[in-house]
C-alpha cells in the first residue's frame, strides 16, 4: 500500500508541480488540503479541488478558517496597529501559521506519515510550515521538493508541459497569495531592487475616481460598523472594505524586510481593508489613549508583529502580549471619518465619548480650563530642577 501524504495545496504552480510529480512517481497516496483564510470564492475553491484531483490527488479538502484567523490573529494586529517596517500589514506571513496548524491537524486525523508544502528555500514560509508541523505532528516526515531540488518556476512549468498539463502559464509569472487581510505578489520585479510591479500584476485595478466618504465605527477596538451599516461579524466588514478600497486601488505597497534565515526579502502587496482599518484605528487611539498607553502598546505591538512574522506564534509571551493589547482597547470606541481617492485616502477626524482632546478640557494652543498660567510657571520651575542642578556644576 502507498503511504499517505498530505500536501498544503493552493492551486498555484509550486504545489501543482508537487502533485503531478508525486502522482507520476506513484510512491504516495496524495491528499491535498487548501486552508482558506478568506482569499477564495466558492467557484475558485471548486476549481482548485477539480485541478488537484485532475493532477493526481486521491482526495482534496477545503477548510475555511477565516473567522478563526480573525479571532486569533487579525484582531490583535488591529489592536497593535501592526505594519511591518511601517508598511506591510503581515497579510500572508500572519496567515501561514494558521494554515499550517489546520494542515497538520488534518494529517494527524487521517494518520498520514508524510506532510509536504511547496515553499522554496529562500524565504520565511518554509520556516513557518516546518516549525508548526514539528510542533503539532512531529511523527510525520516533512517533504519539500521545490526547496530540496532548488527548482525555478521555469523548470516547473517545463515539467508540467511535458506531462501534458494544459494551463494559462502566463498567470504563473507572478506568485500570488490572497487572504482576507491582503494579497502578496512576487515576480521578476521583486527579485531586484530597482524595479516595481507593473499595474497588471495587481489584482485590483482602479475603477473609481470620485472621492468617497467612509465612516468606520469601532467598539473596544473592533470594527462593528461601516457607513452606519452594523456588522455582527467583523469579517464581513473587512470583506466590504476590501471591495470598496480595491475600487480605488488603495493599500498597495512594496515590503522590504529581513527574513528569518537572515536574507533580505522584497514582495509587493495590496491590502485595502487592512490599511484602512489600521490607520483609522490608530487615529482613534491617538485621541482616546493616554501617552503611556500608546507608548507601551507600540513597544509590545512591534515585538508581537516581529515574532508573528518570524514563526514564533507559539512562544508563550505572545499570549501575554495579546492580553495587554486586548486590555488596552477598553476605551477604543468611536467613529472615524475618512475619504477615499484614487490610490490614497485621508483620515479626516474622529468622534468618541472618550476623546481626550475634547473641548471641555480647553482648546489646544488657545485656552485651557484645568490650570492657570501661574500653575504652569511653578510646574516648569520644578520640572527644570534636576537639569538646572546638573548644569550649575558645569565649569
Amino acid at each position: 500500500m502507498k503511504e499517505k501524504l498530505v500536501l498544503a495545496y493552493s492551486g498555484g504552480l509550486d504545489t501543482s508541480y508537487i502533485v503531478k510529480k508525486f502522482s507520476e512517481e506513484g510512491k504516495f497516496e496524495i491528499h491535498t488540503v487548501l486552508v482558506n483564510t478568506g482569499g477564495f470564492s466558492e467557484e475558485e475553491l471548486k476549481q482548485v479541488s477539480e485541478k488537484a484531483l485532475r493532477l493526481g490527488a486521491k482526495s482534496h479538502k477545503n477548510i475555511d478558517i477565516t473567522n478563526t484567523y480573525y479571532r486569533d490573529c487579525i484582531r490583535y494586529m488591529v489592536y497593535g496597529n501592526i505594519l511591518k517596517n511601517n508598511a506591510y500589514p503581515l497579510s500572508v506571513s500572519s496567515e501561514r501559521t494558521f494554515q499550517a496548524i489546520e494542515i497538520a491537524k488534518y494529517a494527524k486525523k487521517i494518520e498520514a506519515k508524510y506532510i509536504a508544502h511547496g515553499s522554496t528555500g529562500a524565504g520565511n514560509d518554509q520556516v513557518r510550515f516546518d516549525l508548526t508541523f514539528r510542533l503539532i505532528i512531529p511523527e510525520a516526515k516533512i517533504i519539500t521538493p521545490v526547496r530540496d531540488e532548488t527548482l525555478s518556476r521555469e523548470s516547473e512549468i517545463k515539467y508540467l508541459k511535458e506531462k501534458g498539463v494544459d494551463e494559462d502559464w502566463k498567470k504563473s509569472e507572478y506568485s500570488i497569495n490572497k487572504g482576507i487581510w491582503g494579497t502578496s505578489i512576487g515576480g521578476k520585479e521583486t527579485l531586484v531592487s530597482d524595479k516595481t510591479l507593473p499595474e497588471q500584476a495587481y489584482l485590483n485595478q482602479l475603477r473609481e475616481s470620485e472621492p468617497y466618504k467612509l465612516n468606520l465605527t469601532f467598539k473596544q477596538g473592533a470594527l462593528v460598523s461601516v457607513n452606519n451599516k452594523n456588522y455582527k461579524n467583523t469579517v464581513d466588514a473587512i470583506k466590504y472594505l476590501n471591495e470598496i478600497g480595491g475600487r480605488y486601488a488603495i493599500g498597495r505597497g512594496m515590503h522590504v524586510g529581513d527574513t528569518v534565515i537572515g536574507s533580505k526579502g522584497r514582495v509587493g502587496f495590496e491590502a485595502p481593508a487592512a490599511v484602512l482599518i489600521i490607520e483609522a484605528h490608530r487615529m482613534l487611539e491617538k485621541h482616546v489613549l493616554s501617552k503611556w498607553q500608546m507608548y507601551w502598546k507600540d513597544q509590545l505591538a512591534n515585538w508581537y508583529g516581529m515574532l508573528l512574522h518570524e514563526a514564533q506564534y507559539f512562544e508563550p509571551v505572545m499570549r501575554n502580549i495579546e492580553k495587554f493589547l486586548e486590555d488596552s482597547q477598553k476605551r477604543v470606541s468611536g467613529e472615524v471619518f475618512m475619504i477615499l481617492h484614487p490610490y490614497r485616502f485621508e483620515v479626516e477626524g474622529i468622534k468618541s465619548k472618550y476623546d481626550l482632546a475634547s473641548a471641555k478640557f480647553g482648546s489646544y494652543g488657545e485656552e485651557n480650563t484645568l490650570w492657570s498660567g501661574e500653575d504652569v510657571k511653578g510646574f516648569t520651575k520644578i520640572l527644570a530642577n534636576s537639569m538646572f542642578m546638573y548644569k550649575a556644576l558645569d565649569d
